[in-house]
């Protein structure tokens, strides 16, 4: 299985573990995921960042590898990130968002390089210019004789 760790801008990190376990009705740790968040706070040190997740590194690789998540390249918390990137061990993507979360959460029991092209193909898809259109996925109650309730399978 697949490790997740999320680095990211407190509160970030924690807020995006907390809004997977809301979606997922459980909390990540409990069904299996071996997720863990290190919220990298403002003027804190790096190196000791780092030692936080190797630590935290250490607890989820079962021996499947470990997706590391990060808010940005470049800031402290994707600084820290590249400092754990290993081939075949330790993959890091850049960019977090629920969406990718969502996704390398759904493919952790497969290949480390499975996970991380779930996770980016889930995180660019989550991606999107909305229109001005009906709301979706939200189980609309069609009236009588209402256009409706021909699009509701569309829902």
């Amino acid at each position: 299985m697949v490790g997740i760790l999320l680095i990211a801008h407190a509160p970030l990190a924690a807020a995006l573990a907390a809004a997977a376990e809301h979606v997922y009705a459980c909390a990540p740790e409990r069904a299996g995921a071996q997720l863990r968040v290190l919220d990298v706070q403002p003027d804190s040190d790096t190196q000791a960042n780092v030692a936080t997740a190797r630590g935290l590194l250490r607890e989820i690789d079962s021996g499947g590898g470990v997706l590391v998540l990060t808010d940005a390249f470049g800031a402290s918390p994707g600084n820290v990130a590249t400092l754990l990137a290993e081939p075949g061990r330790v993959a890091v993507i850049a960019g977090v968002n629920l969406p990718m979360l969502l996704r390398a959460l759904c493919y952790r029991d497969g290949s480390l390089a499975e996970a991380t092209e779930k996770a980016l193909a889930g995180g660019a898809q989550g991606v999107m210019q909305v229109a001005s259109t009906a709301v979706q996925h939200q189980g609309l109650r069609p009236t009588q004789g209402d256009d409706l309730a021909q699009l509701h399978h569309q829902q």
